[in-house]
């Protein structure tokens, strides 16, 4: 009986000892695996996500709600951002704090300080009430410490009807005053329409420094973003209270915000590159807003001679455009296949060479017009575009 006993202790122990040996194997071998899993899944998922409460959401659902339910017309201090005769009637300050206690009453009081705070006050605390500039007037704002932020993005896209504009805009000009007479009789060209809101953006003109940022003496033929590539756009209310005012009375009125304010739709991808701008040295956000809805050619130049002397009608289908619809702003290849798409690479078309150096080299990017999109594959219209010059596919 002993004999079976000490038997059957034998077999007990191995069991356990069997037991602890598997499973000290297991934690030896996998745990690394699953810690650097752990660690690829926090990597894959980039940045850091904002603090809660650190940023003001329009799109979030509670905020949805009708604008001069925070913002109030005119904001007290509309003749001090603005001064003399260019000062008018506008939002230019954050809500006060009766918007934001009647939901964020608990985030008020939480932490030191409060993360909520932080959205427009720089030095949240009971003895600094300063703010940061309102982004508007975009002047102001562009250049101060939250407007410099590469993340900064507007929640909004502006809705414009050009089809509205076209004759109206170029009956009254850039001129400001605060009521214009509207005449409907005369029909003049649309180019007189584009010039009042667009012009060539930080242009060269005379001068001989045609880069944005002085290049690196070693540039030779690289890309370096040169001035007047992008054209201006109203980034306030100066242009459109010109007519839109209280005196006048033609609405949309000033009080009208969501007439024109938008919830930005889906962006579609753009020929730009955030870390070569910063590499550049670019800080300007008008052009670094312009650059990033680029989504056909990242590298056009409107100062360039041959397109600086084309009406803009020659590229852009003015009287369709939908300012909340990208599709209705993107410029087709055929634009381009007037001047770059030949027969042959020898007829010197620049859009045969970079199409058929692709096909020799797989690798080969397009970098005449491109930023980014010149190391995709070729686009179908880009192909059809030399098939129409009397090319071969």
């Amino acid at each position: 009986m002993r004999t079976s006993s000490a038997n059957t202790n034998r077999i007990v122990r191995a069991l356990i000892a069997s037991l602890v040996f598997l499973m000290t194997l297991t934690f030896v071998y996998f745990t690394p695996l699953v810690f650097s899993q752990g660690q690829r899944r926090r990597s894959a998922s980039g940045p850091a996500v904002p603090k809660k409460y650190s940023e003001f959401p329009h799109n979030a659902k509670a905020h949805q709600l009708v604008c001069a339910t925070c913002h109030k017309f005119p904001s007290p201090n509309w003749n001090k951002v603005r001064s003399g005769s260019a000062a008018f009637p506008d939002i230019t300050e954050y809500p006060q704090h009766e918007s934001c206690i009647g939901c964020h009453r608990q985030q008020f009081f939480r932490g030191t300080p409060p993360v909520v705070c932080s959205i427009c006050h720089t030095n949240p605390g009971p003895r600094d009430s300063s703010r940061h500039p309102f982004p508007n007037p975009r002047e102001i704002f562009d250049t101060s410490k939250k407007g410099k932020q590469p993340s900064y993005s507007s929640d909004f896209a502006i809705g414009f009807p050009h089809d509205k504009h076209i004759e109206i805009v170029a009956a009254s000009g850039a001129q400001l005053s605060p009521f214009r007479n509207v005449n409907f009789r005369t029909r003049l060209a649309g180019e007189e329409s584009c010039k009042v809101c667009h012009a060539n953006l930080f242009p060269q003109g005379e001068s001989p420094d045609e880069f944005i940022t002085p290049p690196p003496a070693s540039i030779g033929d690289a890309f370096w973003l040169k001035k007047g590539t992008f054209k201006s756009v109203p980034t306030g209310h100066t242009t459109c209270f010109t007519c839109h005012s209280q005196e006048s009375g033609m609405l949309p009125a000033p009080t009208d915000c969501n007439s024109c304010h938008k919830l930005k739709p889906e962006m579609p991808a753009a020929d730009f590159d955030s870390k070569i701008a910063v590499q550049m040295g670019v800080e300007q956000r008008v052009i670094l807003d312009a650059w990033r809805r680029r989504d056909s050619s990242g590298k056009f130049r409107h100062e360039f001679t041959a397109h600086n002397d084309l009406s803009c009608d020659t590229c852009h289908t003015v009287g369709t455009i939908n300012t909340l619809d990208p599709k209705t702003k993107r410029v087709s290849v055929t634009s381009c296949s007037i001047c770059h798409v030949t027969a042959t690479v020898d007829d010197g078309g620049a859009m045969n060479f970079e199409v058929q150096a692709r096909k020799t080299d797989t690798k080969f990017q397009c970098t005449k017009c491109h930023v980014v999109f010149g190391s995709r594959p070729i686009p179908q219209s880009h192909i059809q575009a030399i098939i129409e010059a009397g090319g071969k596919p």
